[in-house]
């Protein structure tokens, strides 16, 4: 028979805890059973993995302490992992006993909370041990405390070597609806891959830059695509024709490859993205002073007499673009 100890607290020397799973683990390899321990505070980067430790097991023990409030976060790590990551068919067949002891108060929620967290994985619930300890001679002298303890245990070792039936209960139903959810079908060994990466902190590193590189470069790409429609978007809205005005004119903006071309004839605007075709006048600006413009609290003659943009070609046709794009 094979037991494994699951300890979610600090390892701190007064912890009652300690001395819970001390004694049913002696009691326990009296018995000649196999019982091995993992300590999640000194595995807190491998409790993704934990699950794959299931396997070989027939039952285990959830032990942690009350020190404030709830079961404390490795705990709920491992619980967390269990249901991402283990195989559930397996977990159906392992007996689990919960061990909280309190410090302080809410031995009882925290035991409850085990027992629901671990009968909605499907697996099957023995009897409890729980307490509310403040000091640990208070356990290691009284021997009817000790004797609980080793009772606990050896009810442990009879439930799982006659396989005692479980009566059914609600939180499996939860199970069942919980697991309709959609979600990427795994088999086993894929999740076992999975929480293998998800504990690799290279890994995770590694792929969270990637990512990031990525999605810096499709933004960028969405984001001047984007910006570029806006632009000529705008100069379309704001056309207002003049009587013989024509004139072509070539707006570079900010750091964009590609210049904004502007092709008046009359009554017609024409908007493209070509630094091949000539323009009577070439304007360089920044992003944000075109921005000023489109908004209608600047214009391109007074950006230009501000030093805000540099042009080429005549100023008399520069001063035609206040008066053919107005900007609200």
């Amino acid at each position: 028979m094979n037991i494994n100890i699951y300890y979610g607290g600090r390892g701190l020397m007064d912890d009652p805890t300690l001395l819970v799973i001390n004694k049913m683990q002696e009691v326990l390899e009296e018995l000649h059973v196999r019982v091995e321990r993992f300590n999640l505070y000194e595995l807190k980067n491998q409790i993704t993995t934990l699950p794959q430790t299931l396997k070989n097991a027939d039952g285990i023990i959830l032990a942690t302490t009350v020190e404030w409030y709830g079961i404390g976060g490795y705990m709920q790590q491992f619980l967390d992992a269990c249901w991402l990551y283990g195989d559930k068919e397996k977990i159906e067949k392992i007996y689990m006993c919960p061990v909280v002891m309190s410090t302080t108060y809410g031995e009882r929620e925290g035991k409850l909370h085990l027992n629901t967290a671990w009968e909605i994985l499907g697996g099957l619930c023995c009897s409890d041990i729980c307490g509310y300890i403040t000091d640990t001679t208070q356990l290691e002298m009284n021997q009817e405390y000790i004797n609980i303890i080793e009772k606990k245990a050896e009810n442990m070792y009879r439930t799982i070597n006659q396989k005692m039936a479980c009566l059914p209960t609600s939180n499996q139903a939860v199970k069942i609806i919980a697991s309709n959810t959609k979600q990427i079908a795994l088999t086993p060994q894929e999740s076992e891959q999975l929480s293998q990466y998800a504990s690799d902190d290279s890994y995770v590193q590694r792929q969270k830059e990637d990512i990031q590189e990525l999605t810096s470069m499709f933004k960028g790409m969405m984001g001047d695509a984007g910006e570029e429609g806006d632009y000529a978007a705008a100069f379309k809205r704001a056309f207002k024709p003049q009587p013989g005005v024509k004139a072509d004119y070539k707006l570079f903006i900010g750091n964009k490859k590609e210049p904004l071309v502007l092709n008046v004839n009359v009554s017609e605007l024409t908007c493209s993205y070509d630094n091949s075709l000539s323009a009577d006048v070439e304007v360089h600006i920044e992003k944000a002073t075109i921005d000023e413009i489109l908004s209608g609290r600047m214009t391109f003659q007074r950006a230009f007499m501000a030093g805000e943009m540099k042009m080429k070609g005549e100023f008399k046709i520069l001063r035609t673009l206040d008066q053919i794009f107005v900007f609200n």
